[in-house]
């Protein structure tokens, strides 16, 4: 039996990472149980293949920007399980507030004064302190986001993509980070269907069957990309300002507006794609939208 060659790790190709495709892209190149050496072997003979997409390596300024998106996002998301977590503790006294987080931190300590004789001092100085944690995140994502934003100003493929309407310095960061120039795909169809924008499609005897969106790829930047259209959608009166208007106010007629949201993300996804690539602005008559 010949001697298999020994593959090291290490001697992965550029831009094709061992802990990226040692998992379901090289699954079906693995022989026998997973170990270091058959990940190697299949990793190696993967990169043979010349239909693999293989993952582009991140400069050190995509990975610095990155990580301040997931700081942030981590933020936000712990400033909300605060927030539940007051409401929570306020309903166990029998106190109910009004939705939004504006309503709350208004109404707090007048509540607070006003429930003295309900609420034992143990539990009010539990609520106090969830409240200051609170301010304290307030501050840690503000700082964060007004780092983003000086980036973005000086980051030109940032100030490109925010020509495109509904993208701002969040969105066209979080792309940079990403995507870079977007040179991993071939078209604006590749990053929407990375992005998970497009219909799942399930197709048997020649009959294609589409579902709903697929959910693919990067959760965070797809959520981005979906409010953005919801903020174009709230003012249907600027739709005329933009080159895609007549498309949207005809696909605003037949379809249901959370359908109509996803597809107009998918269309400025595809969009900024085609910004990165060309490195060119978007369309010069365009109405300026509050973006994010």
């Amino acid at each position: 039996m010949p001697e298999r060659a020994f593959c090291q790790p290490h001697a992965t190709p550029p831009g094709l990472r061992a802990a990226d495709h040692s998992g379901e892209d090289t699954k079906p190149f693995n022989k026998g149980q997973k170990n270091d050496y058959n990940d190697a072997e299949a990793i190696a003979e993967a990169a043979l293949r010349p239909n693999l997409k293989v993952v582009a390596e991140k400069t050190q300024d995509q990975l610095d920007l990155q990580a301040l998106h997931r700081v942030r996002s981590r933020l936000v998301s712990r400033r909300t399980a605060t927030i539940n977590q007051i409401r929570a503790f306020l309903i166990e006294q029998g106190i109910t507030v009004r939705t939004r987080a504006r309503s709350l931190r208004n109404s707090l300590f007048t509540i607070l004064d006003n429930r003295r004789d309900e609420i034992s001092p143990r539990m009010e100085r539990i609520i106090v302190g969830l409240y200051e944690d609170w301010l304290w995140l307030d501050e840690r994502i503000e700082g964060t986001t007004d780092e983003i934003e000086v980036i973005s100003k000086h980051e030109d493929n940032c100030q490109r993509l925010m020509t495109v309407p509904g993208i701002g310095p969040m969105i066209s960061t979080a792309v940079v980070a990403a995507v870079g120039t977007g040179e991993a795909f071939d078209r604006g169809r590749d990053f929407g269907a990375w992005l998970g924008l497009v219909p799942r499609q399930y197709s048997t005897g020649g009959k294609p069957i589409l579902g709903r969106i697929s959910k693919r790829g990067s959760r965070y930047l797809r959520a981005l990309f979906v409010q953005a259209a919801h903020v174009i959608l709230m003012r249907p009166h600027n739709w005329k300002r933009f080159s895609f208007g007549p498309w949207l106010e005809q696909a605003a007629e037949r379809m249901h507006k959370n359908k109509l949201a996803a597809a107009l993300a998918n269309k400025l996804a595809r969009i900024a794609w085609s910004v990165l690539r060309n490195g060119t602005t978007f369309d010069a008559h365009r109405q300026e939208t509050p973006a994010i």
